[in-house]
């Protein structure tokens, strides 16, 4: 019996650091002509300023087929959860406006 994964398959490894995952509740994409760049953001209420928890560099290619990847699986979701509260599209290009101060903001 040979240990040789069959072709086209890749032997993906989740560590466990990685497998908790890291919240966020933005993301800032930029691009160049070679290169897509999502930085996820996790914005705190009533806090000013928020860091980077992790940068995605992809090639237009590989953006391209997160975005087909993204779309069928919102697809799937909605089909057994129902839709998906949509965003203020009203906003022009720019897209929603994040408050910087959302939700309440607590004193001690």
């Amino acid at each position: 019996m040979s240990d040789k994964k069959p072709s086209g398959q890749i032997d993906i490894q989740l560590k466990e650091e990685v497998a908790q995952g890291t919240y966020s509740n933005l993301a800032v994409i930029t691009h160049s002509s070679s290169e897509f760049v999502v930085d996820f953001v996790r914005v705190m209420p009533g806090v000013p300023k928020a860091d980077v928890k992790s940068r995605i560099i992809l090639t237009p290619e590989h953006a391209k087929r997160l975005l087909l990847a993204l779309q069928d699986n919102i697809h799937k979701f909605e089909s057994m959860n129902g839709p998906i509260k949509n965003v203020d599209e009203n906003n022009g290009p720019q897209g929603p406006v994040i408050p910087m101060n959302f939700g309440p903001t607590g004193q001690a």
